[in-house]
């Protein structure tokens, strides 16, 4: 390898945080051809993740490291969200980490590459392409060892995992995850219900913060969201909240907070 291929290489390196993915499209935008990149990995300095990513030789790259490579270098919206942003703040306490799932979110639009469905993360990885949120707000950066990505909010998480009830998420996890919602703020909360645009997470998410008695429920303009019309049954075999037009669990709705 000659001294300028070397330099290129050097550079590469020292600007991109260790434990991510490099993707071939990229690589091949910043000026490193799809050539110079087959000398890389014959000089092993660079190794295959699949068709159309590569890493460091001897890297341990973990799902962050190739969210870190789909924001940033794809400029893609997905995220993890729901519980797994939960888990990543704090707040799932409740969480069964036996059997380990990963939960991202992105827009109608993002689809997950190949190389990434393909590639061994060690754990299930669930993507949910939605549309009730806005792609780009409600996000927080979360850092890790070498590099940062952007995760939901608590609030926004919540609603991700509502989104998923009753199917694929436990409405009664659900609520144990809103009882950790102490110190979110009302503004935000507001913002978030008015842009929503599921009926059902909206309903759920009222319903389940009033059950807790946050005090900042008391602080929403209920007015300015819309929370449709008609029923809605989501748990079959529930127990009717007319409120909420909603059923719920029998459990939930007829206990107290003390109770559950």
């Amino acid at each position: 390898m000659n001294t300028e291929n070397q330099s290129k290489i050097n550079q590469l390196l020292s600007s991109q945080p260790l434990g991510t993915v490099l993707q071939t499209f990229w690589l091949k935008q910043q000026g490193y051809s799809l050539d110079l990149q087959k000398r890389y990995k014959k000089s092993r300095w660079l190794e295959p993740m699949g068709a159309g990513a590569m890493k460091r030789v001897n890297d341990l790259i973990t799902y962050e490291g190739a969210i870190y490579a789909l924001q940033k270098q794809s400029n893609m919206t997905i995220h993890p969200g729901g519980r797994t942003a939960l888990g990543m703040q704090g707040l799932s306490h409740y969480i069964d980490f036996a059997t380990p799932n990963v939960f991202l979110f992105g827009s109608k639009n993002d689809n997950l590459p190949t190389w990434f469905k393909k590639y061994d993360w060690g754990t299930k990885i669930n993507y949910h392409k939605t549309s009730f949120l806005p792609p780009d707000k409600f996000l927080i950066e979360k850092e890790f060892k070498n590099f940062s990505i952007k995760i939901s909010t608590a609030p926004r998480a919540i609603m991700e995992c509502l989104y998923l009830v009753p199917n694929k998420q436990n409405l009664m996890e659900c609520y144990h995850f809103m009882e950790s919602m102490n110190n979110v703020r009302p503004k935000i909360v507001q913002e978030l219900l008015e842009k929503c645009e599921s009926i059902k997470v909206k309903r759920l998410f009222l319903y389940l913060a009033e059950k807790v008695k946050h005090d900042w429920f008391s602080l929403l303009e209920l007015e300015k969201i819309n929370l449709g019309k008609g029923k809605r049954s989501i748990i079959k075999n529930g127990i009717y909240n007319s409120k909420y037009m909603i059923t719920v669990p029998k459990e939930l709705e007829e206990n107290d907070q003390r109770g559950i």
